[in-house]
């Protein structure tokens, strides 16, 4: 069994290499285990090819001591929705997310609970052991229910729309939560246009993943070839939104957040929100009860209802809605609350972009580094930024945030993948291209042998 599959928020690998039937199949035994007897255990699936074969090995094993209700191709926010409107001892979403047509993997909630750190290491633990055992015939029951008309009709009940109904372009990239979006928002009064929301786990058009540009591209195009006021972009699973304009401009998570942020504030003066280590300082300034927080949906949502803030986001796309909504990051749901702050203004979208305060910043930079040194690496450069008089201050949430007079950078080792992950912001260009300078600098000393 191949243990980096079991990653820090979900188990992902590649589906035919790193995820056999006797290891899925162990795996379901080990999550039927760690989930309260006598309880059921909800398990949906995404639209990849291999998706059907995980389901079957993972079932099988589920059913040697529980028993499990499917309820199809959802996308993982349907799957989050089934956990509360069912109320099964554990939820598995069969998903590969954003991850290349080959990938898959398994994201799990124990009750109310999604796994993630020690809990998954103890589940890679638990699946280990009991590969060694001889495999058990499944003996509980297999039922099947369709949560999709619940999750709509709850949608539609917590959404609150003006009299504008700007026409909108969905780009779900074949992935599993086309569909859905299209029902959702068609029912909310919009002219929906589908662009790849039919199902096909190989993705023929672009990679679901509404994070890199070139994935959008089609769906700017569509936006404006069809004179369309906003582009809604799903990842593979649609718990991730993206988004762009009339004019091609994309939004980045933080950007939604601000806009969102602002709307819901309209309603709940005193609301709080929740934002993490990469997002732009003008988040923080424009939404000042914003806390930042660690990277990773599961680290999150547990903030979020920590907290008891309204709204909470990642750069990703993860948008968190526990206003009107049931905490948990709904790319679809997410999307709806962009159409609806539209429907209550006379300013189109891309005017409300054009407000948004402007800053230089960089994507996120990926840099090789072993498993076993990057934490290492981050721990050192922490260290030296101290003693560095440019510095005014930093941060150690997640890796580490250091301020400037001019903005700021940071270094984090990455959970999921043996990488540094690096983001830089400046006033200007010039001080972009100083504060990366900078910390590239702090960053080669720590490697330094």
């Amino acid at each position: 069994m191949n243990t980096k599959i079991f990653r820090e928020y979900d188990i992902r690998g590649h589906a035919d290499h790193d995820l056999p039937d006797t290891v899925v199949q162990a795996l379901g035994r080990a999550v039927s285990e760690t989930t309260a007897a006598g309880t059921p255990i909800v398990v949906g699936r995404d639209c990849r090819l291999h998706s059907p074969r995980l389901f079957a090995a993972l079932t099988a094993g589920l059913r040697v001591t529980s028993d499990v209700i499917d309820i199809g191709i959802v996308p993982t926010p349907v799957a989050y929705f089934a956990q509360q409107h069912l109320l099964p001892g554990a939820t598995v979403m069969i998903t590969g997310s954003h991850n290349p047509a080959e990938d898959n993997g398994f994201k799990i909630m124990i009750g109310a609970q999604t796994l993630h750190g020690a809990a998954i290491t103890n589940l890679a633990h638990r699946t280990a052991a009991l590969l060694s055992q001889p495999p058990q015939d499944p003996r509980r029951l297999l039922l099947a229910t369709d949560p999709h008309e619940a999750y709509l009709a709850r949608a539609l009940t917590e959404l609150r729309l003006g009299p504008r109904r700007p026409r909108v372009v969905v780009d779900a990239g074949n992935g599993a939560g086309g569909p859905t979006a299209v029902a959702l928002y068609t029912r909310l009064g919009f002219e929906v246009i589908p662009l790849y929301c039919d199902f096909d786990g190989s993705f023929p058009h672009h990679h679901p993943d509404p994070t890199q540009p070139d994935n959008l591209a089609d769906l700017i195009s569509a936006v404006q070839y069809l004179d369309a006021e906003v582009g809604i972009a799903l990842d593979g699973d649609a718990d991730r939104l993206g988004a762009v304009d009339a004019t091609g401009r994309i939004l980045w998570g933080d950007q939604l957040l601000v806009l969102l942020g602002r709307a819901l504030l309209t309603e709940v003066p005193e609301a709080r929100f929740i934002g993490e280590v990469k997002c732009s300082q003008a988040l923080y300034d424009a939404l000042p009860s914003c806390e930042m927080w660690k990277v990773g949906h599961s680290l999150i949502k547990e903030r979020l209802h920590e907290t008891g803030a309204l709204l909470a986001g990642e750069m990703s796309g993860h948008l968190f809605f526990a206003h009107r909504w049931l905490g948990f990051d709904d790319g679809i749901y997410a999307g709806a609350r962009l159409l609806e702050l539209l429907s209550r203004t006379s300013h189109t979208l891309a005017e409300l972009v054009t407000e948004l305060p402007v800053m230089t910043n960089t994507p996120e930079i990926r840099t090789s580094c072993p498993d076993e040194e990057k934490f290492h690496v981050v721990s050192r450069v922490t260290e030296s930024l101290r003693s560095d008089p440019r510095v005014l201050d930093i941060i150690t949430i997640d890796g580490v945030r250091a301020r400037f007079e001019t903005g700021w950078g940071l270094i984090r080792a990455s959970n999921t993948q043996p990488v540094l992950v690096s983001r830089y912001e400046g006033h200007t260009q010039q001080a972009l291209k100083e504060i990366q300078g900078t910390l590239e600098q702090h960053v080669a000393m720590a490697r330094q042998p």
